[in-house]
């Protein structure tokens, strides 16, 4: 079953690759904090990526299909969260100290990452679709293979992303590390922003 786990590893490393929240989220937060806070907090992005990745597997997207007020109530509050936080990060002066984002509760980043991670519906309904059609092909037995292998690509690019940003952060001055957080703020509410107007949308046709 090695080829199997192979292709869901492929998969996972190619769907995570693209820019996106989680991977503007690690690596704001590698840039922002010390080594041993940037890796627990890409260990936390991980660990939501991983369920939501085994719920899609499982279909749980098909439950905002099934109930559309599902899907609106979480393209609303998604929204708002998303831009709330790309707010936050267009507000924030960055420090290569860490300032008080070190001493930030962990409870708060881990609650961020859950936002970056599941309150996107577009997220999950896709990850479900590409999934599902995965899945569909897999020979018997296959399933576990594929999935461990999907979400083994989570477990190392979140961790490799918050490394290597986390290293460089020492040739990183503060005003260009404050203009990065800035950037990402702006492109985070791009994200949320679009997920309103998706809302809108369905709502107005």
């Amino acid at each position: 079953m090695l080829p199997v786990f192979l292709q869901g590893l492929s998969l996972g490393l190619a769907f995570l690759a693209p820019i996106g929240m989680q991977n503007l989220f690690v690596i704001n937060s590698a840039l922002s904090h010390t080594f041993g806070r940037a890796l627990a907090t890409s260990l936390v992005v991980v660990f939501w990526d991983i369920s939501l990745g085994v719920t899609c597997f499982l279909g749980a997207g098909a439950l905002m299909d099934a109930f559309p007020w599902l899907k609106k109530i979480m393209l609303g509050l998604g929204g708002i969260l998303v831009i709330y936080i790309g707010i936050g990060l267009i507000r924030t002066e960055a420090s290569l100290d860490g300032g008080k984002d070190v001493n930030q509760p962990f409870l708060k980043i881990i609650a961020a990452a859950f936002v970056v991670t599941w309150l996107n519906p577009q997220a999950l309904i896709d990850g479900t679709m590409m999934l599902g059609a995965f899945r569909a092909t897999l020979p018997a037995g296959g399933d576990l293979p594929f999935i461990l292998g999907f979400t083994s690509a989570s477990f190392i690019w979140f961790n490799s992303l918050a490394i290597a940003s986390n290293l460089l952060r020492a040739k990183i001055n503060t005003r260009t590390l404050t203009w990065l957080n800035r950037l990402c703020g702006v492109v985070i509410i791009c994200y949320g922003a679009k997920l309103l107007f998706d809302l809108a949308r369905m709502i107005f046709g």
